[in-house]
């Protein structure tokens, strides 16, 4: 049996593999803050658990490599910028494989904003997979800011392992309050 405890991240590749350009640029600072010393953001990377794939690999092999890390995964930490396409890539097989199969819990993030209240509202930039499992009410999710403090706290809240604060509908966000206790909001 896997210990699920990673935080598997998801987002649009935008068609490039260099990393300063489209949605990856979002990932490498993910990943700057969690090995940062100067933030509270800490979290088992799902895909530093695996081999890495290559540009070159099959799209057996990639698939393959994801779902390996999607079942050591308690949550995925969902990227959503203005770039993220509605139906390109390995995004929408990411999240359909997760909600669908492993039943992971999506902390669904977006850059730009400084606060989520109405998630609803951010349909347009929903990829295809998320969208109908919204709609369906299969997804689990909680809609946030890609900002550190936002992201740091539904990680280490929202996993398949924590009943307590789980999320039980594909539309829940933080109220308000807590955004203004985080400064993100007067």
């Amino acid at each position: 049996m896997v210990y699920r405890n990673g935080t598997y991240v998801a987002f649009d590749g935008n068609a490039t593999t260099n990393p300063s350009k489209g949605d990856m640029k979002y990932y490498g600072l993910l990943q700057n803050w969690n090995a940062s010393l100067h933030f509270d953001l800490k979290f088992s990377d799902s895909h530093k658990k695996t081999d890495q794939v290559r540009d070159s690999s099959t799209r057996q092999t990639l698939q393959s490599r994801l779902l390996e890390r999607m079942r050591n995964s308690k949550n995925m930490l969902l990227i959503i910028s203005k770039d993220t396409n509605w139906d390109r890539g390995m995004l929408n097989f990411e999240i359909e494989k997760a909600v669908d199969h492993y039943k992971i819990p999506l902390i669904v993030t977006y850059t730009g904003y400084d606060y989520i209240l109405n998630p609803s509202l951010l349909n347009e930039k929903w990829p295809k997979a998320l969208n109908e499992r919204i709609y369906n009410h299969s997804a689990r999710c909680i809609h946030i800011p890609f900002k550190q403090k936002a992201i740091s706290d539904a990680v280490s809240q929202f996993s398949i392992h924590n009943k307590e604060n789980q999320l039980t509908s594909p539309l829940h966000y933080y109220k308000e309050s807590v955004y203004k206790e985080w400064g993100y909001r007067d």
